[in-house]
């Protein structure tokens, strides 16, 4: 009966995700994390001197926000379901579609694009600048199509494959539930984007956040990388540009998935950005076989559409077979 729930909750989660997204009105638990490493990153900063003192106080605060966010749920979860159980199902499928990003890339994507067709440059680079950590300025629309792709592919692990696998994983756990594993795993992946960078003041308090997002993140983003080789038609030639590319790429994860969609779509990703005014090359991924085009990139979101629906069906078979097996 416990599985059954979690395949319920799993299910209006994902369609909570696919028709609504994350309304720009409403309260999301990430901005309640992402308040929380604001405001303790700078204590940190002022209180730590040193650079073990900052990575020590990097992995407290690391662990603060992670176990914090995944108990706070677990105890909203709770209260909820001891009020009434259907109150319990809506709690965990609203904060659960609040982990799921696929709507909101494919309306952050689209806002861009809509600009782009209509011929207004200046807007274009404006609203880019809102989902990009490079400097938009300056881009031409060539290099505008190439960021969108780069954050279409990069977040669809990030913000899509990932939290779901947790999710699924924390489907199996039924004394924590689905919802802690996915929050935490949000949690990870918003210290990161915060404070995860190489560069002074983050360089030493967001290391422990850094390399533990790379090290969660490694399984889903590897078997996303494998989901969408077979759900292109030709694994081997998709894998064989992967591994020929995304190893040369600094980051262990996304290279890995901005080359699987290169690879895919027959485009090329990378180069050279700028973030801050200072130049940074990153190694090219995939083949140049064709322009990026806003179509292409559609492609690539409804890619990680059936990716997510493929991963979503089979957790839901995997939790029924337990289900099943729990009987005999």
């Amino acid at each position: 009966m416990k599985a059954n729930l979690e395949v319920i909750i799993l299910g209006i989660a994902a369609v909570i995700d696919y028709g609504i997204g994350d309304p720009e009105d409403w309260w999301h638990p990430v901005q309640g994390i992402g308040w929380a490493i604001s405001r303790l990153s700078k204590v940190a900063i002022i209180t730590c001197q040193g650079k073990w003192q900052l990575r020590w106080c990097g992995i407290i605060l690391g662990l603060g926000i992670i176990l914090g966010s995944g108990t706070t749920s677990w105890i909203i979860v709770h209260l909820a379901k001891n009020i009434h159980s259907l109150l319990g199902i809506v709690v965990q499928s609203i904060l659960l579609a609040s982990c799921f990003a696929a709507r909101s890339l494919w309306f952050a994507a689209e806002a861009v694009l809509s600009s782009l067709v209509k011929g207004n440059i200046t807007v274009t680079r404006n609203q880019l600048s809102q989902y990009v950590g490079r400097d938009t300025d300056n881009l031409s629309e060539e290099e505008i199509l190439r960021a969108v792709l780069e954050t279409v592919s990069e977040n669809a692990v990030d913000g899509v494959t990932s939290p779901l696998f947790y999710a699924i994983v924390g489907a199996f756990f039924p004394g924590i539930g689905l919802v802690p594993f996915a929050l935490g795993y949000k949690a990870v992946s918003t210290l990161d984007s915060m404070i995860g960078y190489q560069t002074d003041p983050f360089k030493d308090l967001g290391w422990f956040s850094a390399k533990l997002e790379d090290y969660l993140t490694w399984v889903p983003c590897r078997l996303t990388v494998l989901t969408l080789a077979l759900i292109s038609g030709k694994p081997l030639a998709i894998l064989s540009i992967c591994c020929r590319d995304a190893p040369h790429d600094p980051s262990p994860n996304s290279g890995w998935s901005e080359c699987v969609y290169a690879a895919i779509l027959g485009v090329q990703l990378g180069g050279t950005n700028t973030y801050q005014s200072k130049l940074k090359h990153k190694p090219l991924l995939g083949d140049f076989l064709h322009p990026i085009t806003p179509t292409i990139i559609y492609r690539a979101l409804r890619l990680t559409q059936i990716c997510f629906l493929l991963w979503l069906g089979l957790g839901i078979v995997g939790l029924l077979c337990l289900t099943n097996l729990t009987f005999f």
